[in-house]
């Protein structure tokens, strides 16, 4: 009666209803949660029924704790031995992971769970120590786990829980590789928990190799992935424009708190010199700063010390900011999803956010797949003072794209400060100099020789320089 009664009751249900210990309960209560969120409702049930569970729901739904909390009830018995931690669980990102282990301190206080982090940017020798004592709960990044598995400091044959969050990010970033050969490292009978926040075919194939007859679960419509609750505006500027655009919204619109993403680091350290020269109260977050740096930034961020924080991606999933207000997108994103995962940023919680995201012409193709995915057009938004753009997403734009040549630099290159003699490599300067003027002594003496022969300087494939004996005129055939 008790598995019907989680079926079918939806409306109105609560943590009660969900069957978690009264330990997990208090916690919850203690923390201020009354209700269950859509993911939280669907996924608890069948997890602490030791199903496998394919979740596919939006950032900012609460799918940490719909695997956390059931988690804690089902590792409450038993103990773990040394090097053999008893469930895993795989993100993409340190600040992911920092996240889930706060997520466990908060509802397991109750419980007498051993958890550890294995992370990048933090002493592997103090990880170890605890990995010796034993732990319960493994929370990892595949490079930092794979570390301690190569060097012996861990077994991974007793977990009996494994959960892979954020798939999509693991695609993105390269990782797949690396969960692959964790998940061969693995006891083939365990429970398995996946979840991502978008499902394309090669997650969906992923998916199909880990679970076992899993209990799929999807609680946000693919074709519209962006929260309702936020407000997007897509501004189209001259590229040399942004830096003006994004200060002027900030003090139009009154902005006193935001994050801002860019797609690059070297760019998010530029942005964030601009900012604080206009005395905005601003600090970078990327990847290249230590671990100990990017957790005293964040934490400035979340306390109100720093109003404004220039991200790369690296910070567009595992941010939990409480009541975030407003997202920034600096640089429309090279991949659509991570246009869902940055304004996920904000509107969390059933709460109002607004995200902006500022895009010149050649962004095109990128704001049309973005729009594609969200299924439809993103509201424009005009800046006073600043001239309006039109978006250009032509083949000719794509076709330049994908050679690498835009528009401006095949000018340029047409121009004579540009222009360059066929026989001068592009590499000489840096040559070495007793090289350079033996191979130039010996190209010039091929060039008078055959100078008459070489109409067509441009030899495709072969380079700037041609050899002597393939430019001799061919003998007719007999």
């Amino acid at each position: 009666m008790n598995q019907i009664f989680f079926f079918y009751m939806h409306d109105g249900m609560s943590f009660l209803d969900l069957g978690l210990s009264p330990e997990v309960l208090k916690a919850i209560d203690d923390a201020g949660y009354v209700e269950p969120t859509p993911i939280q409702k669907e996924a608890i049930p069948y997890v602490l029924m030791t199903r496998d569970v394919l979740g596919c729901a939006q950032t900012g739904t609460g799918k940490t704790a719909s695997f956390t909390l059931p988690m804690i009830d089902i590792l409450s018995s038993g103990r773990a031995k040394a090097r053999m931690p008893r469930s895993l669980i795989l993100t993409p990102t340190r600040e992911l992971a920092t996240q889930i282990a706060e997520n466990f301190q908060i509802y397991g206080k109750f419980n007498k769970l051993t958890m550890a982090l294995l992370i990048g940017g933090v002493s592997m020798d103090e990880q170890t120590k605890k990995l010796d004592r034993g732990v319960d709960v493994l929370i990892a990044t595949p490079g930092r786990l794979l570390d301690h598995f190569e060097r012996g400091r861990i077994l991974l044959n007793d977990i009996k829980i494994l959960v892979i969050d954020e798939a999509d990010r693991m695609l993105d970033m390269g990782f797949i590789p690396d969960v692959e050969k964790i998940v061969s490292l693995l006891p083939k009978i365990r429970q398995t928990l996946f979840f991502s926040a978008t499902m394309p075919p090669e997650i969906r194939r992923l998916s199909d190799a880990f679970l076992m007859n899993p209990k799929e679960i999807t609680v946000a419509p693919l074709s519209r992935p962006a929260a309702e609750t936020v407000t997007q505006r897509l501004s189209i500027i001259d590229q040399r424009e942004k830096r003006e655009a994004l200060r002027r919204i900030i003090r139009s619109e009154n902005i006193e708190t935001a994050i801002i993403f860019c797609n690059r680091k070297r760019d998010v350290d530029i942005l964030n010199k601009s900012l604080c020269k206009h005395d905005f109260n601003a600090a970078a977050l990327h990847g290249d700063m230590d671990q100990a740096s990017r957790l005293e930034t964040l934490e400035k961020f979340k306390d109100g010390s720093i109003n404004f924080l220039v991200a790369s991606d690296v910070a567009a999933r595992g941010l939990d900011i409480e009541d975030l207000p407003v997202v920034f997108n600096f640089d429309v994103p090279m991949h659509s999803e991570d246009y869902i995962h940055r304004i996920g940023r904000t509107g969390r919680a059933g709460r109002e956010g607004h995200a902006y995201t500022l895009a010149s012409p050649p962004d095109g193709t990128l704001v049309e797949s973005i729009e594609k995915l969200l299924g439809n057009e993103i509201p424009r938004m005009e800046i006073e003072g600043l001239g309006s753009e039109n978006l250009d997403s032509s083949d000719d734009r794509r076709g330049r794209s994908r050679r690498g040549g835009g528009r401006g630099r095949s000018e340029k290159s047409k121009g004579p400060k540009r222009a360059r003699s066929d026989d001068q490599p592009p590499t000489e300067k840096k040559a070495d100099p007793k090289k350079g003027r033996a191979r130039s002594e010996k190209r010039r003496n091929s060039d008078d020789k055959n100078d008459k022969s070489r109409e067509d300087k441009n030899v495709v494939g072969l380079g700037d320089h041609v050899p002597a004996f393939l430019q001799k005129p061919a003998r007719a055939s007999r």
